[in-house]
């Protein structure tokens, strides 16, 4: 079985490669379309699967595999930032707060689909401003939904997680590998 990572993401590729799968990266370069009337579960399962099916497009026998983030403060998704100030107030809200992260996951192969997503609640420290600072100027949080990456040297900020923290990195390692298991 052969699998398209519908991403451009380093995480997910390393992620995806502990799971043994052989693969080949094809992202998706679509304008993703928000529907702001969904509950914040389907849209991130909405949006991952907007990814696979246009991958899919281009393929008929591969499993193609879409994923998206959401960081969500206070019932609101928070997506990338777009500059240095809007990482800033990023990480201004998230500093001292609980936050939930949702990955949503879409396995896309002609008319076949499933769509799943896991979750995670996460605390951040106070953070002083000259910490955000420093944490801009490593370059980390440009990429990333909520503007911080747990991985990285923003792990230094969080405080507790509770849930997958698989699903905060981007991608529900344990629960891909046993749908993927099942499509044997």
């Amino acid at each position: 079985m052969n699998f398209i990572l519908a991403s451009n993401s380093p995480r997910r590729k390393e992620l995806i490669e502990y799971l043994g799968l052989e693969f080949k990266i094809d992202p998706s370069d679509i304008d993703e379309v928000i529907d702001e009337s969904m509950e914040n579960e389907d849209l991130v399962m909405s949006l991952a699967y907007q990814k696979a099916y246009d991958v899919s497009k281009r393929y008929d026998e591969e499993y193609v595999l879409g994923f998206d983030t959401l960081v969500i403060l206070d019932g609101k998704p928070i997506g990338k930032p777009k500059n240095r100030d809007e990482a800033f107030k990023m990480l201004r809200a998230l500093s001292g707060n609980k936050h939930t992260v949702l990955t949503g996951v879409a396995i896309v192969r002609g008319d076949y689909k499933d769509l799943f997503y896991d979750h995670a609640q996460v605390i951040f420290n106070e953070m002083t401003d000259d910490e955000i600072s420093e944490y801009l100027d490593t370059g980390e949080p440009f990429d990333k939904a909520g503007a911080y990456g747990i991985q990285g040297y923003g792990a230094k900020y969080i405080r507790y997680i509770k849930g997958d923290y698989y699903s905060v990195m981007g991608m529900p390692i344990q629960k891909l590998y046993n749908k993927i298991r099942d499509l044997k």
